[in-house]
């Protein structure tokens, strides 16, 4: 992978999640009052929400590698007669 490419995944995957979460804190901080609780709270659900959606998308390609293993696996089983590793 292309260092920028993976400057990039990390910038998606945890800064700026880390951001939008430190910019509600400080907007309810520096508010002080009901909006900019509000305000705050909204952006800290959107922070963990970006996160979520970064975890569950990695979750879901990681199942895909490991069903696309297996198929590799069965298939070798039906050629062979014996399990990979076996």
């Amino acid at each position: 992978m292309r260092s920028g490419t993976r400057a990039l995944l990390i910038f998606v995957r945890f800064v700026m999640p880390a951001m939008i979460v430190l910019s509600g804190f400080l907007l309810a901080a520096i508010g002080q009052n009901e909006s900019a609780y509000e305000a705050g709270a909204l952006l800290i659900s959107a922070g963990v929400s970006v996160a979520l959606l970064s975890l569950f998308y990695r979750v879901g390609v990681r199942g895909d590698k490991d069903r696309g293993r297996e198929e590799q696996a069965r298939e070798h089983f039906d050629r062979t007669g014996q399990w990979p590793g076996e």
